[in-house]
């Protein structure tokens, strides 16, 4: 398929910056692909589409706050230093990206609040990616914790707002356990504790899966030709306890729902020939798009992405290209809110 199929109008106002009050009070599409129907809800009436033994495999990665800000030594410039990844724990490498790159050069060193945190540029890793070491010479718990402090949750700008002290919570999940994230696996942020507790009552089990979503998902894809265009790749963990209760479910034909886009591809790279999920500790780099031939999950929950992004090409090979698209249209008739805060999308 072709980039240009994805394209579609969204207008600007529709982008949902901030969160609902509760979080499961956001509004739920439900595409049926067997009926090609289109259906309109509330996301807690999810519940009422799955039964005792069914379950939801939900991603457990943890946000950090990978925003800082900070000076460029002598110059006294503003710079804005966002954290990727951790390449080496000891020496405190971190892979970054630098805003403006164009006078951030190997040898310069930066500043971090009051002088608190100071990094050196070592090397250019794209032309707005650096390899920065952080001058720290007390423990890793310590400097863990300056990041902390010092660090902004990294909220997409494309809201274009700044970022409040409440995102630190809604731009999470209530399951989040395992940090290493830049980018919220946004599916998640409308289970409530409450809603969870009603599934777990329905006898509604949950496995957990790990993967550290980066900010290659908001990347524009520049490339016609979708064979042509390379994701990022992103850490992955699938624990035994996953495998067992995913392969069980398969095994009793029971319906495995996917919560999140970020969930499907760990489940779709962890696949083995028999259609079970194996252990996997390591790396993807999976970009789906139609056609796709899905393996593991029966159903999808996920939020309403933007024009073009890989997100919705995944949604598209799962419940079809035509229907997707169509359902994206009466979305956007129905004001139907998009992006990290906006409303959610079950496909069956």
């Amino acid at each position: 398929m072709k980039l240009s199929q994805f394209k579609f109008n969204l207008p600007s106002d529709l982008i949902s910056s901030w969160p609902t009050e509760n979080r499961d009070d956001t509004r739920l599409m439900v595409i049926d692909r067997k009926k090609g129907s289109i259906s309109h809800l509330k996301f807690s009436d999810l519940i009422d589409f799955f039964d005792d033994g069914d379950i939801f495999v939900l991603n457990n990665t943890k946000v950090f706050p990978a925003r800082l800000y900070g000076e460029k030594e002598k110059t006294g410039a503003k710079i804005e230093v966002f954290l990727l990844r951790e390449l080496n724990r000891e020496s405190r490498l971190w892979d970054v990206l630098v805003d403006p790159a164009r006078k951030i050069r190997i040898g310069n060193k930066l500043y971090f609040g009051d002088d608190d945190l100071v990094a050196e540029v070592i090397d250019n890793t794209t032309s707005r990616g650096r390899t920065l070491r952080f001058l720290f010479d007390g423990p890793y718990e310590e400097f863990k914790k300056t990041i902390q402090r010092l660090g902004e949750t990294p909220l997409p700008k494309i809201h274009n707002r700044p970022v409040d002290t409440s995102d630190a919570e809604r731009y999470q999940t209530i399951y989040a356990k395992n940090e290493g994230a830049v980018a919220a696996p946004t599916a998640g942020l409308h289970f409530s504790r409450e809603l969870m507790k009603r599934l777990e009552i329905k006898g509604i089990d949950f496995a957990e899966i790990t993967l550290h979503a980066g900010l290659g998902n908001f990347r524009n894809i520049e490339v016609e030709d979708l064979t042509k265009h390379k994701m990022d790749s992103e850490e992955m963990y699938v624990n035994e306890d996953a495998v067992n209760i995913v392969n069980n479910a398969k095994d009793n034909r029971k319906k495995v729902i996917a919560v999140g886009t970020t969930t499907m591809k760990a489940l779709e790279t962890a696949v083995t020939i028999s259609g079970h999920i194996k252990t996997y500790n390591g790396w993807t780099n999976k970009f789906i798009f139609p056609p796709y031939d899905f393996t593991v999950a029966d159903a999808l929950v996920t939020n309403f992405h933007l024009p073009m992004s890989s997100m919705l090409m995944m949604v598209a090979a799962f419940a079809g290209y035509d229907l997707t698209m169509k359902a994206y249209k009466e979305a956007v008739e129905q004001k139907y809110k998009f992006f990290t805060y906006g409303d959610a999308m079950l496909i069956i």
